[in-house]
């Protein structure tokens, strides 16, 4: 059923309630194929009662498994590895950058998505993973050819660390120092000595300045999880995020008195961590797949086929299709542990929604009806990273940059738009201190799915069930694109690299992202949810309170979290539905046709 609907390019051209079979005939199968586990690190099995709360370092969640999605375990996978260690530098990744990433001319998403969605991913991605390294450096020299188009003819990074398995199938990995749970950890630190540097240890709360954003270290580095390559526009959801665990300690408390400090934080980072999900899930992603078939999908991820007022009503019902993902009465990885994967890390390589200016806006006049804000000053991007961002984002105030990243567009992920300036990168070190060695960024990208043995372009698609390419022309319309993809590859399709793949292919209309990295994209994203008992079997009064339940079941978007605690900011400057579209977009038109019924392109 689904390779005949994908030879005619059909899913998302049919009626809502056919387009979620499709997808729900898919997740299956990729639940069934697609889902390798890497590893045998399997602790012993214990009492889920006596860890009703999230561990520092992710461990405790899964009752089979304690290590499943702690620190330090291994990244999964979603398609068998392919060695490629005799094609590292075939063609080479500096090549590649130039000629197919490299930004011409900048290139946004227009009304669709905006700055703070750009911040939010990179917010998630520091909540998900990063890669344990090597202490061996090695370099990338840039072909004599092509050295005057690389701002760095040559540079040193740390290999990924490659450690063995122990098992036949699947003998080496690499391991996500982070958790992989969706826990916060972005703001909390994936274990307890960071957990310590960001709480107050005083009513649950976890520390914030007094300007309402991330107090520093005396080096001038932001005090949160992990803020690890962090700008400005990161830091602002940390912060914002931090005033919400913040906010839910006061509640519980006042609801509680009798709790103490660390209960407090406990039941605050649970509520906090659903809320981030819930956003991300049926708010940040309607956005990025801006279909009514993703829309219907995404929320009954969340609260099920029966829909947001029948489980509010009557609670969870059913199964997964019925009454969501969310609530189920018990936890389900369907026989693999639960961790993120290696493929997952190689289709979130988004940095072409950053663009080469961030555009700070005047908010000291009354907004005109359905216009952004003047603009006031451009900032390079460049220059809002880590230590020397935050002190600009001091100067700008917490609701002059969430008003400034609302209402600026981010870019689109296509070829020739990665930054020019991630070109020349100082990177960070685990704790956010600068290295001494620059990178080429998109380079580096290409190289590292090539080193940690992600299949490219073609074969990922094969392995993933989909139909591959058997010329540049399937892959894109662009005859600029097939001249240059026939300069860099010739007609060896084969050897597409997976990243410039994703950023050629067609893409659906409303889709922001390719559909390739969309089937990884409607896995994981269930995966996530169903895996976690603390989104499932202990997502109830009992574990979350009362309140701390009621708080997560009514908060609908970004925008609720936003009017928590700036209150008025975006009934004076946001048009749009979404936070996450460009502010000055008009509202989202209510449709008569039940969700359900709809067919693309009709309302």
């Amino acid at each position: 059923i689904v390779h005949s609907i994908d030879k005619k390019r059909l899913w998302h051209r049919l009626p809502v309630i056919l387009g979620l079979g499709y997808l729900g005939i898919r997740r299956h199968l990729h639940n069934v194929y697609s889902l390798l586990n890497v590893g045998h690190q399997i602790g012993e099995g214990f009492n889920p009662a006596d860890y009703p709360y999230r561990t520092a370092d992710g461990r405790y969640n899964d009752p089979s498994n304690e290590f499943a999605g702690s620190e330090n375990s291994f990244f999964g996978r979603n398609v068998m590895p392919l060695d490629q260690k005799d094609k590292l530098i075939t063609p080479h990744p500096a090549v590649v950058a130039a000629k197919l990433l490299a930004r011409r001319e900048y290139k946004d998403t227009g009304k669709q998505f905006n700055m703070v969605a750009a911040s939010w991913i990179q917010f998630m991605i520091h909540d998900w993973i990063d890669h344990l390294e090597d202490t061996k450096q090695i370099e990338l020299i840039a072909p004599k050819e092509i050295a005057s188009q690389c701002p760095l003819s040559s540079f040193k990074f740390y290999m990924t660390k490659e450690v063995p398995t122990g098992s036949s199938d699947i003998n080496t990995g690499t391991l996500n120092t982070r958790t992989s749970w969706w826990d916060g950890s972005a703001i909390y630190g994936q274990n307890a000595t960071r957990l310590q540097k960001v709480r107050e240890l005083k009513d649950g709360k976890l520390k914030i300045a007094e300007n309402g954003l991330l107090p520093h270290d005396e080096d001038g580095v932001a005090l949160s999880g992990d803020v690890r390559s962090a700008w400005i526009g990161t830091s602002t959801l940390h912060a914002l995020f931090v005033r919400e665990h913040n906010a839910v300690c006061d509640m519980i408390k006042k609801e509680y008195p009798e709790m103490v400090d660390e209960e407090l934080y406990r039941r605050a980072r649970l509520v906090t961590a659903a809320v981030i999900a819930k956003v991300h899930t049926i708010d940040w992603t309607v956005e990025l797949l801006k279909t009514d078939t993703l829309l219907a999908a995404m929320r009954t991820n969340w609260y099920g086929f029966l829909g947001k007022w029948f489980k509010d009503t009557f609670g969870h019902i059913g199964d997964a299709q019925l009454g969501g993902l969310v609530g189920l009465k018990k936890p389900e990885n369907h026989g693999v542990p639960y961790s993120l994967t290696e493929d997952f890390v190689s289709v979130y390589r988004l940095h072409s929604l950053l663009p080469d200016e961030f555009l700070v806006r005047d908010i000291s006049t009354e907004p005109a009806p359905n216009e952004s804000p003047p603009v006031a000053k451009k900032l390079p991007v460049s220059e809002l990273i880590g230590s020397n961002g935050e002190k600009v984002l001091s100067e700008i105030g917490f609701t002059r940059q969430m008003v400034s990243m609302g209402h600026q567009a981010c870019g689109a992920l296509e070829l020739w738009n990665y930054p020019n300036w991630l070109r020349n990168l100082t990177p960070e070190d685990p704790n956010g201190r600068d290295r001494p060695d620059h990178v080429d960024l998109p380079a580096l990208e290409v190289y590292r799915d090539r080193e940690r043995k992600v299949p490219r372009y073609n074969e990922f698609r094969r392995r993933l069930l989909m139909i591959p390419i058997s010329k540049w022309e399937d892959l894109t319309d662009d005859k600029e694109a097939i001249r240059v993809l026939t300069e860099v590859y010739g007609d060896r399709i084969e050897e597409l690299d997976l990243l410039v793949g994703l950023m050629a292919e067609k893409k659906i209309k409303g889709f922001a992202i390719s559909e390739t990295a969309f089937f990884i994209f409607i896995l994981m994203a269930s995966r996530r949810l169903e895996a976690d008992r603390f989104f499932t079997s202990y997502f109830n009064e009992e574990t979350y309170t009362k309140k701390g339940l009621a708080w997560v079941n009514t908060t609908e978007s970004l925008r609720d979290v936003i009017d928590r605690h700036s209150p008025g900011m975006t009934k004076k400057w946001m048009n749009s539905t979404s936070a996450f579209t460009v502010w000055d977009a008009p509202p989202q038109r209510q449709s008569w046709i039940p969700l359900y019924l709809r067919i693309p392109g009709i309302m």
